[in-house]
């Protein structure tokens, strides 16, 4: 049985540029929204613009969807977070009540299970259900991150722990570890943005 060094190697050297450039800007993405930092859109436009064929041919329909989606946000993250500052100060971060996302989590629920039975009634979809929950909860979790919304680290931190599965199954190993690497920086990220939250709210000035 061929190593997973062996064919993670093999499939790196089958990497066009486009395809690392894909990876590194992803991973750039991550790292800048970690950090709150605006320049993680331009990562997101172009790489998200290069996994749509890279989806398409394994066959990851949703997938790819939700990249041409999640060009989409880049942009649309980038005008709110560069427009909804305060002067000098960043987009702050908010937190949203459990009562909005249990209505999310049945909306996505819902929807999934629709999309998923019509991928597997009338497509070769791999995962027609898990590919469509992870792609109906990312539209909201990307949602959330151009809202600056604290919850979005938990809902990526589940879809991208799915994620792994799903490539890796689809001989998709690198981009699988791609995602492991998502998975360690989740918790970072929920970290860095739960002390914004706090600080900002210690900032705020109390009116007597």
């Amino acid at each position: 049985m061929e190593s997973l060094v062996s064919v993670v190697s093999r499939q790196y050297q089958a990497l066009s540029p486009a395809e690392l450039l894909a990876v590194l800007l992803a991973v750039g993405y991550l790292l800048l929204a970690i950090r709150q930092n605006i320049w993680c859109w331009f990562c997101a436009a172009i790489s998200t613009a290069i996994f749509v064929t890279l989806f398409l041919q394994a066959k990851l329909y949703m997938e790819s969807l939700l990249n041409i989606f999640y060009f989409a946000m880049a942009l649309y993250g980038w005008y709110i977070w560069y427009f909804g500052r305060v002067g000098n100060a960043e987009l702050p971060v908010s937190v949203w009540s459990r009562s909005i996302h249990a209505v999310a989590l049945l909306v996505i629920a819902a929807i999934s299970l629709t999309t998923g039975y019509l991928l597997d009634r009338f497509t070769d979809a791999a995962f027609p259900y898990i590919d469509s929950m992870t792609t109906w909860a990312a539209v909201w979790a990307t949602f959330l991150v151009t809202r600056k919304v604290l919850e979005n680290w938990w809902y990526w931190l589940v879809i991208d722990a799915m994620s792994v599965i799903i490539y890796w199954a689809r001989d998709l190993q690198l981009t699988s570890l791609l995602f492991v690497i998502y998975v360690v920086l989740v918790p970072v990220g929920l970290v860095s943005w739960t002390r914004s939250y706090r600080e900002d709210k210690r900032a705020v000035p109390v009116v007597p």
